[in-house]
C-alpha cells in the first residue's frame, strides 16, 4: 500500500485494484466494503473471485487509505479479511460503488465459512409479532444462519448454494438488492412466503402437519414424553425431555445406547442466557464463555448439588454436555418447551449424523415417535462441536457445525497438496495446500459402511471446494486402519506418518516458538516403530525429528481389539503378569488366560489408556463397556470425589533400546485393595500416573536437553490427571502446554499427519 502514501496531493484522484483473502465469504463482507466506500467517497465495484474478494477502488489517496484501514479494522464480527495484495490501477469512468457479480477466475483460497450462530437481530425479530419473521424458523442474515451445510460451490452466492431452489419473494428481493439493508446478499436469505417449511409426521405415517402447527403439535409431544427426531441445521438430532427419566432410558434402549453420555440443550434465559442451565449445572467462567461462544459447542459442564436432572443422562459421570440452541428452530423449541431437552446426534451410534430426509425416516423412525423435517437441503453433515475445559483453557473434543472445516495457516509452504486420511476412530480428514490446512468436521468411526461412505464423500467434497487436487495421501502407518485402505485404493502415492508422531507434530505446530519438546503421548493404542502398539510414550525433538525416549513397561492383554470394550482382559494380562490374582468372575477366563501364556492374540502394548482400562475394572468392577473410554471417564469422576491422591513411588529402568521405561506393578497390589475407598484408590492411581510422568521428564532431562513440555493423546482428555501433571511439574521448574486449537484425541491426527510428514520429508518451502 505504500503507493497511496507516494502521492503528491492527497486530493488527486487513484485507483487500486484490492485482492482480500481470509473469511470474507459468507459473512456479509461485501455489503460491508459498499458501506465502507460510500461513507469514504470512494467509487468503484467489489465481487467474490474464487476464494477472495475483489475490489477496485477510486478516489482520493486520503480517502482511499482511511477506506482500506477500515477494511479490516470495522469488518464484521464473523469476518476475518486479510488484505493480500494492493496495486495501482488505471483510472476509468466510474459513478458510485457497486457489488457485482461474482467471477471464478482467481487462485482457490481457504475461506468456507462454517454455520453461524443465530445473531442478536435476527433472535430479537424472531419473538417481535409485528415482525414478518415472527416464529420463523429459518430466520437468517449476513451475519448468521447456515454456510458450510448449504454451499454447494464457491464462490459463495445463492446460486451455489441448497437455498437456490427457493425463488426469493418480492419483500426478500427487496431486501437482498438494498445497501441499506443488513441481508444485503444474505445468500440463505428467506422468510415464511418463499422460504422452507417444517413438516411433522408420526412414525407410523398419517397425515402431517405443517409450518407452526407443526412447531406446537411437536412441543406437545415432547411434554407428553415422545422422542422426536428433529433435522437441524447440520443433521438430525433426536431430542425429549430431559427430566423425564423414565423417557431418556426409553430413549437409550430404542438407540441401544445403554450408557453413553447424552447431551442436553438448555433455553436461553436470563441476563447471560445461563439461567436456566444454571439451576442444573455449576459452570465456572471458561466454561460459561465457551457456552456463548458464537460456535455453541457441546460443553462439559459439571453438575449442580440438588440438580433434578436424571443420573441416567451421563451414568457414572459428574458432568453433562451441555449446549444452548443455536438455530431459530432450536430457539423457538426450547423456548416453547420451556426446559431442557436431550439432543442426541440422530445416527446409529459412531457414524456421522443423518441428513437425508428418506434415510433419517428409515433409520430413526424405530427410535423416534415423531419425526420434524424441513424442505432445507443438507449438502454435508457437520455434528455439534464438543468442548472440555481442561487446565483452564476450553480445548476442541471434537470439530463440528460452528467449528469446522476448521482452516489454518501452516507457517511455511507445502510444496505440492496433499490429503491426510487420519485415523480410524473419532476420524476427520485434512486437505492442504500452499500454507493452509483446512480439517474437516466430525466424521466418526470408520467401522460401518456408511461411516466409510461418507468419509470418501468428505475426501471429494474438500477438494472440490477448495479446487484443489491431492497429489499425496498421509495416512497412518497401520495397516489395518480403513482410513488407510481407503488411501490405497485411490491409487495415489502414499506416505506413512507415525501415529504419536503425528499427535506429538499437532500440538508442536500451536506453540512455533518452541525448537525442541518433550511430549507425552498418551493414548489406548496406536501402532508404533516398532510394530507394536504404543500408547504411553515420552518422545523429544520436532516436527520431522522425534525419538522415543521413554514408555511404560508393556503387557498384553488376551483378545486384540476386543481389550477396548472389555477392561476385564486388560486388567487380567495386568494381574497375571504381576503374579496377582484376577479374582473377576468372567466366563471364558481360562481360555484367555491359556491365550495369554501362549502370546496367542495377546498383542504387545505400552498404553495408558489399557492401564485406564484395566484400573476402571479392578477398582470399580467395569468388566464390559458400551463405549470407548467409558471406563477411564467413569473412574476420572470418582477421583474428582476424592479429597486428594497419594502418589505410589514406581521404579523405572532404561532398556536395551535406551528407553526409560516406567513398572507399573506395584500399582495392582494398592488398585485391587477393596480395604480403602474405591475414590481413594481411583486418586491415587491418577496421582501415581502423573508423579510417574514427572519422574519421567526429570530423568529424560539428564540426558537431552528440552524447551517445554506437551501432553497429547486421548488419556489427556482427563481433567484430573491434566491437573495433577502440570501442579507437579510447574513446581519442578517446567511449564506444561496442551493443545487448545486442534483436538487433542484421534480428531486431531490428520492435521498432525501433514505437520510431520512436511516436516519429516522437508516437502515445505520457506515460511511464510
Amino acid at each position: 500500500m505504500h503507493w497511496l502514501s507516494a502521492s503528491p496531493n492527497e486530493q488527486s484522484i487513484d485507483g487500486c485494484c484490492v485482492i482480500v483473502g481470509g473469511r470474507v465469504q459468507g459473512v456479509g463482507f461485501r455489503p460491508f466494503v459498499f458501506r465502507v466506500a460510500n461513507r469514504f467517497g470512494v467509487s468503484g465495484s467489489v465481487r467474490n473471485d474464487a476464494g477472495h474478494v475483489e475490489i477496485k477502488a477510486y478516489g482520493t489517496s486520503a480517502a482511499l487509505g482511511s477506506f482500506l484501514d477500515a477494511l479490516v479494522r470495522e469488518a464484521p464480527s464473523l469476518a476475518r479479511p486479510e488484505i493480500l495484495h494492493v496495486a495501482p490501477a488505471p483510472l476509468i469512468p466510474t459513478r458510485g460503488f457497486r457489488i457485482i457479480d461474482s467471477t471464478d477466475r482467481g487462485t482457490r483460497a481457504v475461506n468456507v465459512p462454517p454455520d453461524q450462530t443465530l445473531c442478536d437481530e435476527c433472535l430479537r425479530e424472531l419473538f417481535d409479532p409485528s415482525d414478518r419473521r415472527w416464529h420463523y424458523p429459518f430466520i437468517n442474515c449476513t451475519q448468521c444462519g447456515p454456510r458450510y451445510t448449504v454451499i454447494c460451490d464457491l464462490p459463495y452466492d445463492r446460486s451455489a448454494t441448497s437455498m437456490a431452489q427457493f425463488a426469493l419473494c418480492p419483500a426478500c428481493r427487496r431486501e437482498y438488492e438494498d445497501p441499506a439493508d443488513r441481508r444485503f446478499h444474505a445468500e440463505p436469505l428467506a422468510c415464511p412466503i418463499c422460504g422452507p417449511q417444517l413438516r411433522l409426521e408420526h412414525r407410523t405415517g398419517g397425515a402431517p402437519s405443517s409450518g407452526e402447527e407443526a412447531l406446537r403439535l411437536c412441543v406437545a409431544a415432547l411434554r407428553e414424553g415422545a422422542i422426536v427426531a428433529v433435522k437441524g441445521v447440520g443433521g438430525y438430532h433426536l431430542l425429549c425431555d430431559a427430566n423425564a427419566a423414565y423417557v431418556v432410558e426409553r430413549l437409550r434402549a430404542r438407540k441401544r445406547r445403554p450408557d453413553k453420555p447424552l447431551a442436553v440443550m438448555f433455553p436461553y434465559s436470563g441476563g447471560d442466557g445461563l439461567a436456566r442451565l444454571r439451576h442444573d449445572l455449576n459452570p465456572d467462567r471458561e466454561e460459561a464463555a465457551a457456552l456463548l461462544d458464537p460456535s455453541r459447542p457441546i460443553v462439559l459442564v459439571r453438575r449442580r448439588a440438588g440438580s433434578t436432572l436424571p443420573q441416567v443422562l451421563a451414568p457414572g459421570l459428574s458432568e453433562i454436555g451441555a449446549l444452548l440452541p443455536y438455530s431459530a428452530l432450536h430457539t423457538l423449541l426450547l423456548s416453547e418447551f420451556g426446559g431442557p431437552l436431550v439432543a442426541t446426534s440422530g445416527n446409529v451410534s459412531g457414524e456421522p449424523v443423518l441428513t437425508d430426509e428418506a434415510e433419517a425416516t428409515r433409520r430413526l423412525a424405530p427410535i423416534a415417535d415423531w419425526l420434524l423435517h424441513h424442505d432445507r437441503p443438507i449438502v454435508r453433515p457437520a455434528d455439534d462441536p464438543v468442548v472440555r475445559v481442561v487446565v483452564g483453557v476450553p480445548r476442541p473434543i471434537r470439530l463440528g457445525r460452528g467449528t469446522a472445516p476448521l482452516q489454518q495457516r501452516l507457517g511455511f509452504q507445502l510444496v505440492e497438496p496433499v490429503l491426510a486420511a487420519g485415523g480410524h476412530m473419532k476420524n476427520t480428514l485434512a486437505l492442504g495446500f500452499d500454507d493452509f490446512v483446512v480439517v474437516s468436521p466430525h466424521i466418526g468411526d470408520l467401522d460401518s459402511p456408511r461411516s466409510r461412505d461418507i468419509y470418501a464423500r468428505v475426501a471429494q467434497d474438500l477438494q472440490h471446494l477448495y479446487r484443489v487436487t491431492a497429489a499425496r495421501v498421509i495416512v497412518d502407518r497401520h495397516p489395518a486402519y480403513a482410513s488407510t485402505l481407503w488411501a490405497r485404493a485411490t491409487g495415489l502415492p502414499l506416505a506413512e506418518v507415525l501415529h504419536h508422531f503425528a499427535h506429538a507434530s499437532a500440538l508442536a505446530w500451536e506453540k512455533k516458538d518452541v525448537a525442541s519438546w518433550l511430549v507425552f503421548t498418551w493414548d489406548g493404542v496406536g501402532l508404533g516403530e516398532d510394530g507394536s502398539l504404543w500408547g504411553g510414550e515420552a518422545l523429544t525433538g520436532s516436527p520431522g525429528n522425534w525419538r522415543r525416549r521413554g514408555s511404560w513397561r508393556t503387557f498384553q492383554p488376551p483378545g486384540g481389539e476386543r481389550a477396548a470394550r472389555e477392561p476385564w482382559r486388560s486388567a487380567a494380562a495386568l494381574c497375571w503378569s504381576a503374579n496377582v490374582k484376577f479374582r473377576r468372575p468372567i466366563a471364558g477366563i481360562e481360555m484367555a488366560h491359556a491365550a495369554w501364556r501362549l502370546g496367542r492374540n495377546s498383542p504387545v502394548t505400552s498404553g495408558v489408556g489399557r492401564l485406564f482400562d484395566a484400573a476402571a475394572c479392578l477398582v470399580m468392577g467395569l468388566d464390559t463397556v458400551s463405549y470407548e473410554a467409558q471406563g477411564p471417564m467413569q473412574l476420572e469422576a470418582l477421583a474428582a470425589t476424592a479429597a486428594s491422591g497419594k502418589a505410589l513411588t514406581l521404579p523405572a529402568s532404561v532398556d536395551s533400546d535406551g528407553i526409560y521405561r516406567i513398572d507399573w506393578t506395584a500399582l495392582i497390589e494398592a488398585l485391587v485393595d477393596a480395604s480403602r475407598p474405591a475414590a481413594q484408590r481411583a486418586a491415587d492411581f491418577h496421582a501415581t500416573l502423573a508423579e510417574s510422568a514427572l519422574q519421567q521428564a526429570l530423568a529424560i532431562r539428564q540426558q537431552v536437553a528440552f524447551e517445554a513440555v506437551g501432553l497429547t493423546g486421548g488419556v489427556f482428555q482427563n481433567r484430573v490427571l491434566c491437573n495433577e501433571i502440570t501442579q507437579r511439574f510447574a513446581h519442578a521448574g517446567l511449564e506444561v502446554h496442551l493443545p487448545a486449537k486442534i483436538p487433542i484425541n484421534d480428531a486431531g491426527l490428520a492435521f498432525g499427519q501433514i505437520v510431520e510428514f512436511a516436516a519429516a520429508s522437508d516437502r515445505c518451502r520457506t515460511p511464510t
